[in-house]
């Protein structure tokens, strides 16, 4: 490592909207070094935001195989995020993107807007590993659309097999599950995941609000949350049967911060529908009924309206330098708390973890504290 310009070196899996949102995010921080604006954690270790370089980058979309990653970035359908790129410095302009294997990586509402990029005849992984050791790649990170469960494995243990840490960003259930965790923990690498849980989303605002009707002594009897954009995320939901890991996870995400059982048939929470003029745009609408002192009601209604793209880049820039950070300082085990701050379905181990409990056990870790990583509690 060039202890002048440290870098994490990163593999893209998948060119969409959240793709290109950390692309141009990591321009602009490059940009502007002395920026701490929108950023969680300005530094990680020696890392700061634009220290992330994206080496290898894989697709299925013909529009996106074969162009530089600076340019694959605004090809498709990808949508503008909001980021002002004229004036920031390119990155990846050296990187080409490569032909992915397309598995169940493209559903049917995908393959309605774009062209499949020729596939290879034969697959078995070793090309792609031999891709990614060329390439120096220290974190693979996956933005495959939601529902590509077999896709999402298949690169899982192309991770293992060619050494590098993995951040699930997608609702495919990895990190959560002892098979994979048990895989990556023996093999030193850190696997981080599961389901990006936004900067200011409707899931972490949801849980502070479920929060605190149990803090306050109000008791939460039904609550909903409905989510709609314009991106190709939003329009590959319209696919329902690509759904069932994506609605359990958000779902989880909010009962499991609210310590007392609530009925199934009152908790709704998932995608609700494609709205084209939004874009890059999401609105959520979060809905709590409870009853509080005397059995008095009490009712909430939320609208969030924030940039879908940009939103998850902000976590996922800290999930890659803080997968980075770990196996430089050979502790896997950090992939759980960083996990239960970061994504909405972590290891069951930590998934009760209180988000500012987990907030501080990050910061505890960054600045070289020991905080037993299996302690749940406060």
């Amino acid at each position: 490592m060039d202890s002048q310009n440290p870098q994490v070196r990163v593999g893209i899996i998948g060119v969409g909207n959240c793709a290109r949102a950390l692309l141009e995010g990591i321009a602009f921080y490059r940009h502007n070094p002395t920026v701490t604006e929108g950023l969680m954690h300005p530094h990680v270790g020696p890392y700061g935001a634009g220290a992330v370089e994206p080496v290898a980058a894989w697709d299925v979309d013909a529009e996106k195989v074969g162009k530089t990653l600076w340019d694959a970035r605004s090809a498709g359908q990808n949508l503008d995020v909001g980021i002002p790129w004229n004036d920031l410095p390119s990155v990846g302009e050296d990187v080409t993107v490569m032909r992915g294997p397309t598995l169940d990586g493209a559903g049917t509402r995908y393959r309605e807007r774009m062209e499949l990029a020729p596939d290879w005849p034969n697959y078995d992984g070793e090309e792609i590993v031999d891709q990614i050791r060329a390439a120096r790649v220290d974190v693979l990170l996956n933005y495959l659309p939601v529902g590509s469960q077999h896709a999402t494995e298949w690169w899982a243990e192309v991770a293992l097999d060619a050494g590098c840490a993995f951040v699930n960003n997608i609702p495919v259930f990895i990190a959560r599950k002892d098979y994979w965790r048990d895989r990556f923990r023996d093999a030193g690498l850190p696997l981080i995941g599961d389901d990006i849980k936004s900067q200011l989303g409707a899931t972490y605002l949801h849980r502070l609000l479920v929060q605190a009707f149990a803090d306050r002594g109000i008791t939460l009897n039904r609550t909903y949350q409905l989510n709609v954009g314009g991106n190709m995320d939003f329009y590959n939901m319209l696919e329902s049967e690509r759904l069932m890991s994506k609605r359990e996870s958000k779902s989880s995400a909010v009962t499991d911060a609210y310590p007392h059982r609530l009925d199934p048939a009152h908790v709704h929470i998932g995608p609700s529908d494609h709205v084209a003029w939004l874009g890059d745009t999401k609105k959520a609408f979060i809905r709590c009924e409870g009853c509080g002192f005397g059995g008095a009601p009490i009712e909430m209604d939320v609208t969030l309206t924030v940039p879908d793209s940009p939103n998850s880049a902000g976590v996922v820039i800290d999930a890659a330098r803080i997968a980075k950070l770990a196996m430089e300082r050979s502790d896997p085990d950090a992939a759980d708390q960083v996990s239960a701050w970061l994504f909405k379905a972590p290891p069951r181990t930590v998934a009760s973890m209180a988000d500012p409990v987990a907030k501080r056990r990050i910061g505890t870790w960054l600045l070289g504290g020991t905080e037993d990583h299996a302690q749940t509690g406060a």
